[in-house]
């Protein structure tokens, strides 16, 4: 069996020496065997724990929830390693769009070229529904937060914006599917917290300092008591509201802290 001494280790993964001295303190990655001289040594097993780690940590995960992951008895790495590639993904191509929105807005400060029209904020509404989210997001939120949300949204092309809402609802699908797993599963935390990035730029705040946890599990609360955001072909889904609302919930709680 292929054995690496903790310098290898670290230059394998990306990581320090002091980082692995780290992990192995807080019981996140023990070595496989200590030699007599105290020196650690891994083996694959140990190579592909770190390789979660590094995972979940690019993800946001904090250490502690990382090892209540891996320390699960069902958690499975096939499964693990598939929901990373479906998150890496759809961030992948969120940073491509957030690429491509920086390239389209200064060629809109340079040129002039219209962007998002305010009124199509609320394009497939009927005028009078459109008006009434304004009016419940402006009483529970305030007038600014609302303003700032149809700031960042009308910076926006048409195409982006329908990006934007596809992803959403790609993603309310793929927790759909999930909603009789427990809402602490690695994977529906994986859509929670891809759920909470598209929220953020729904919101004009993606990427500000404020984490905004509270407002998050607040959002989660309103899709319990309000069964139109949680809809599916016209029909409330209660389980399935109280479920994304539990799970955003944890997310806020551990993710977010």
């Amino acid at each position: 069996m292929t054995s690496y001494s903790v310098q290898k280790m670290a230059k394998l993964a990306g990581v320090s020496v002091r980082t692995l001295h780290l992990y192995d303190k807080l019981g996140l990655l023990k070595p496989s065997i200590r030699t007599e001289a105290r020196y650690r040594m891994y083996g694959e097993k140990e190579l592909l724990r770190l390789q979660q780690i590094l995972f979940y940590k690019e993800l946001d995960f904090p250490l502690k929830e990382i090892q209540a992951i891996l320390d699960n008895p069902d958690f499975d790495l096939v499964e693990a390693l598939l929901s990373h590639k479906v998150s890496l993904q759809a961030r992948k191509d969120r940073i491509s769009t957030l690429l491509e929105t920086i390239d389209k807005t200064v060629n809109h400060l340079k040129t002039g070229t219209i962007m998002l029209k305010p009124e199509e904020l609320y394009s497939g509404l009927a005028k009078e529904t459109a008006e009434a989210y304004r009016t419940e997001a402006s009483k529970k939120y305030g007038e600014k937060a609302v303003e700032k949300s149809e700031k960042a949204l009308g910076s926006l092309t048409k195409q982006e914006f329908e990006n934007l809402k596809t992803d959403l609802k790609e993603n309310a699908d793929s927790l759909f599917v999930l909603k009789d797993k427990d809402p602490t599963n690695a994977q529906v935390q994986q859509l929670i917290a891809r759920h909470y990035e598209i929220i953020r730029m729904f919101w004009g705040t993606s990427g500000t300092a404020d984490k905004q946890a509270e407002a998050y599990k607040g959002l989660g609360q309103l899709y319990v008591n309000d069964e139109r955001f949680t809809m599916i072909e016209g029909k409330p889904q209660p389980a399935y509201a109280l479920f994304l609302s539990k799970a955003m919930a944890y997310f806020a709680d551990n993710g977010l802290k």
